[in-house]
């Protein structure tokens, strides 16, 4: 029972971390210029996949006995961004159609379509290096996700300078003026304190889940794999639903396959590096489904943002059916 009630402070904390950091890191966007892609691509991403991405790193600072979270936490979070987040986002336009005069989604098709070549690019690597675990194919494996990841967020940061700011997003929380600007000082010292409960959440979740699976005799990766990604995408998936309502297509995408690409990347290679990347069949599963969403999240983005029911049943079912095939092979 005290893992459960852990278990769930965990999810409070990441929701209000999560609420604190996205909102201080586009005004970090706006004082440094960029645009909605890159601040939905690489900030926003950054921002809303940072509790799902402190739960591998605390798991293995714990110990090898903690790399099975580590692992379910890496390959649960692709899986459920390129299927249900997407179905998500589809769903969101079509509720909202009336306010947005249109049911269809106009992000910006050059800069998600880049996202999701790279993330089918990247997972597939991840699946070939996780089936054999050789160290030197991983290490070599981790520093070709990384290059490219750290070659990908350059452009599209100097893509967003040249597009310029975005629209002035929400109230900072920290500022108590409320009439004017927030200082640099604010925005910082929130930016730490949602970091901060972050790390705290994710310290929690990390001890309860093993708690839970050592108590219920349950493969604690399968457990991170269902779990984490459905506590800590939360943010994400609410962010992208407020900014299509509000018409900001490019922002609520470019976040969605923004992190994506950060968990497929750099934190699939920081896996590699610090674990024994040895991809069951769960994990295996996992990875799998997450390639097939990517690949039809690219045919919907080229097809003009299209997104009609069909779709979002795919995505749908790719998830629920991913989900079903883990537990039944655990």
């Amino acid at each position: 029972m005290v893992a459960g009630v852990l278990l769930v402070i965990s999810f409070v904390l990441t929701v209000t971390g999560a609420v604190l950091f996205t909102n201080a890191i586009e005004w970090v966007g706006l004082r440094l210029g960029l645009g909605h892609g890159a601040v939905g691509s690489v900030l926003a991403a950054v921002a809303t996949a940072m509790p799902e991405s402190l739960i591998p790193v605390v798991a293995i600072i714990k110990g090898k006995q903690a790399d099975p979270i580590a692992i379910g936490a890496i390959v649960g979070a692709p899986l459920l961004l390129a299927t249900l987040a997407m179905a998500v986002c589809g769903g969101a336009a079509l509720i909202y159609h009336a306010r947005r005069d249109s049911g269809r989604l106009r992000p910006d098709r050059a800069a998600i379509g880049r996202d999701l070549l790279v993330v089918m690019g990247a997972l597939p690597l991840g699946i070939v290096v996780g089936l054999t675990g050789a160290p030197p194919l991983r290490y070599a494996g981790a520093a070709v996700l990384v290059a490219g990841w750290a070659v990908l967020t350059w452009r599209t940061i100097v893509q967003g300078r040249q597009e310029g700011g975005g629209d002035e997003p929400g109230a900072l929380y920290f500022d108590t003026t409320k009439d004017d600007p927030p200082t640099n000082v604010q925005i910082l010292l929130q930016t730490l304190i949602g970091i901060g409960l972050l790390v705290g959440a994710a310290e929690l979740f990390v001890g309860s889940i093993e708690h839970l699976a050592h108590g219920f005799g349950i493969d604690a990766l399968v457990l991170t794999l269902v779990i984490a990604p459905l506590a800590t995408e939360l943010p994400e998936a609410l962010n992208s639903v407020l900014w299509i309502r509000q018409g900001k297509d490019t922002l609520a995408l470019g976040n969605v396959t923004g992190a994506m690409v950060l968990q497929t990347m750099p934190l699939v290679a920081f896996g590699m590096v610090f674990t024994d990347w040895r991809l069951t069949a769960p994990a295996l599963i996992a990875m799998l489904a997450a390639l097939a969403g990517a690949a039809l999240s690219l045919v919907a983005v080229r097809h003009a943002g299209r997104w009609p029911v069909p779709f979002i049943g795919c995505w749908t079912g790719l998830y629920l059916g991913g989900i079903a095939s883990i537990i039944a092979v655990s």
